[in-house]
């Protein structure tokens, strides 16, 4: 994708010196575009924890990075392989509820078990980390491919009006490598030219949609329009959305939906209102171990400081601005878990399926 007409992807080597990652400091977005150079473990650390880099696949490359960085600065004194368990354990604790993170840590770790030595286990790091990078990519551009034909039977059916489609926090490719989840489908329209519309919600309590869906949108020449979270039921109730598609962090197999809070409360909406509830997703974000979501998923709670607070732009200034009053405490739950039955369907890089087990088995058989 561009910014500013140059084209970016969210997680690159630095080319002058090896072990050395670059990301975007997704943080001071849409106001700043700064980015970041992650050297060392605790970098990595840091960078996901306290969300310069957020969104499911693009955690989980940047996880996988992480240990192939450890791996290039083994403590004197430790042995690769426990130091490589260690590294991959405090990733896997940064953020709790996103799959991805597990499953690009889990696979890297379980590829360097057959190395002899710490030459050819940094080598093996490395190329897990460049193919999670990639197979994101691919999977990303692959989901807009299967999605495209939704959003351009809903234009033949409005006679090439807009398609208005709403979607919750960013599921774009600011939280993946390229293309995004939730919005590779609507790219995919609008580089082919059916006229859609995007309802942002802003996605409260960080703003990632009213920050950087709408920053992301904004540079591709998407049209869009920032509501609040709260405005998507009356525009259901109106008939002024077509369709609903939100990303994921965390799929259970039966289809259960764990994502950015708010996204259940959208479903909910979505059904009374007989609008299509899609979820985008690739087969990383999956978690074949869980059959129950809102019973299995873990649900990261945040400071509430992040509630307490907004960010915004003062006098030429990114700023943090207290909204409520000093003494009242706030909680902050980061995810909330939508129930299969809301869910039209999901949509993959292997395809579209319907939102429960057989459905999902349907499409990746070797998880029977």
């Amino acid at each position: 994708m561009q910014i500013n007409g140059q084209p970016y992807r969210t997680i690159w080597e630095d080319p002058a010196q090896p072990g050395g990652v670059f990301i975007i400091d997704q943080r001071q977005l849409p106001h700043e575009f700064k980015t970041e150079r992650l050297e060392k473990l605790e970098d990595f650390e840091a960078a996901i924890s306290e969300m310069h880099v957020r969104g499911a696949p693009l955690i989980g490359a940047a996880a996988a990075y992480g240990l192939y960085v450890a791996l290039l600065q083994v403590p004197v004194g430790h042995s690769w392989p426990d130091w490589a368990a260690t590294a991959g354990e405090r990733l896997k604790k940064t953020r709790p509820t996103a799959v991805n993170l597990a499953y690009a840590i889990d696979r890297a770790l379980s590829a360097l078990s057959a190395s002899a030595s710490i030459e050819q286990a940094q080598e093996v790091a490395h190329r897990i980390a460049v193919a999670v990078t990639e197979e994101s990519v691919s999977h990303c551009k692959a989901i807009g491919d299967f999605g495209l034909p939704l959003i351009e039977a809903l234009s033949a059916e409005k006679k090439g009006a807009p398609v208005q489609i709403l979607t919750h926090c960013n599921a774009g490719w600011m939280a993946c490598i390229d293309y995004g989840t939730a919005t590779a489908p609507i790219y995919a329209a609008h580089d082919a030219g059916i006229p859609v519309h995007v309802w942002v919600d802003e996605t409260r309590p960080r703003n990632q949609g009213a920050r950087i869906t709408a920053f992301e949108l904004a540079e591709h020449g998407v049209p869009h329009t920032v509501i609040t979270d709260n405005a998507g039921g009356h525009l259901m109730q109106h008939r002024r959305v077509d369709m609903v598609i939100v990303g994921s962090d965390r799929t259970s197999r039966t289809g259960d939906v764990a994502n950015k809070i708010g996204t259940y409360l959208k479903a909910l909406a979505a059904h009374d209102n007989g609008v299509p509830f899609y979820v985008a997703l690739p087969s990383s974000t999956f978690d074949f171990t869980i059959t129950d979501g809102i019973g299995q998923i873990p649900i990261e709670e945040r400071s509430g400081d992040e509630v307490r607070y907004i960010q915004g732009l003062h006098q030429g200034e990114v700023k943090s601005v207290l909204l409520t009053p000093p003494q009242s405490p706030a909680v902050n739950f980061a995810f909330d878990v939508t129930p299969a039955r809301l869910v039209t369907a999901l949509i993959t890089e292997r395809g579209i399926c319907e939102a429960s087990e057989e459905g999902v088995l349907q499409l990746f058989p070797e998880y029977r």
